[in-house]
C-alpha cells in the first residue's frame, strides 16, 4: 500500500513546538511521515511518497525524498496519529480516476455543500490508516492540479489535549464520524495550514 513519507509545511518549527509537537530532523514525525517544518512559501508545499511508482497523481508530482518509516514519538499535545489530509481538487472526477489509475483505491464519496455550491468528498486510504479526503465540486470541473489544504490529528485524550492548547484551540464539537468530537487550531496561531484534533 502506497505510504506518505514526508510532507514540506511552511511553518516554523518553533511554531508547532509551541502548539506541542516533539520537533526531529526539522519536523513533527506522525504516522510514518516526516511533517518537514520551515518552506519557504506558507501552506504544504510538496510531498514524498513510499511503496509508490507512478511519476505523478493528476499532474501532483511527489517530488520529495522518502525517508525511511519511523514510529510516532509522544508528543506533548497527545497526538498519535495523522487521521486525514484534506486536499482539494479543480476536477473531481479527474483527479479520482488519477488516483485509482495509480492504485489508490477509492474507498467510499460523500455528498456535501449546499444547492448553489454542491460539494463531494472522496476518501483513500494509505499506510497508517492516513485518509486522504480530497474535496471537489460535484457540478463543475476546472483546469489545474490537486493541492493540500488541511490536516487533523488524532489523539489520545481530546480534553487533555483542549487543556494543554488552552486558547490555542477552539471549543470541540461532535465531528462528522460518529462518537468522535473534533477541535481546530484557532487561526491566531498563525500557522499556514489548516489543523485540526480528533478524539479516538
Amino acid at each position: 500500500m502506497a505510504a506518505l513519507a514526508s510532507m514540506l509545511i511552511g511553518d516554523p518549527p518553533e511554531l508547532w513546538e509551541d502548539i506541542g509537537f516533539q520537533i526531529d530532523d526539522g519536523g513533527a514525525w506522525i504516522s510514518g511521515a516526516h511533517h518537514r517544518l520551515g518552506g519557504e512559501a506558507p501552506g504544504i508545499r510538496a510531498f514524498g511518497m513510499r511503496d509508490f511508482e507512478p511519476a505523478d497523481l493528476d499532474g501532483w508530482a511527489p517530488t520529495l525524498d522518502a525517508p525511511p518509516d519511523r514510529e510516532t514519538p509522544q508528543h506533548p499535545n497527545g497526538v498519535v496519529a495523522l487521521d486525514h489530509v484534506v486536499v482539494s481538487t479543480p476536477d473531481l472526477q479527474r483527479t479520482i480516476a488519477s488516483f485509482e489509475a495509480a492504485g489508490i483505491r477509492l474507498r467510499r464519496t460523500r455528498d456535501t455543500g449546499t444547492d448553489e455550491r454542491p460539494t463531494q468528498q472522496a476518501f483513500f486510504k494509505l499506510e497508517h490508516n492516513i485518509i486522504l479526503e480530497v474535496v471537489g465540486s460535484r457540478t463543475r470541473a476546472a483546469e489545474g492540479p490537486p493541492r493540500f489544504y488541511g490536516l487533523a490529528f488524532t489523539v489520545a485524550d481530546l480534553d487533555a489535549t483542549a487543556e494543554h492548547l488552552g486558547a490555542k484551540l477552539r471549543p470541540a464539537k461532535d465531528a462528522v464520524q460518529p462518537g468522535r468530537r473534533i477541535a481546530t487550531l484557532d487561526r491566531s496561531v498563525g500557522s499556514s495550514v489548516p489543523i485540526a484534533f480528533m478524539s479516538a
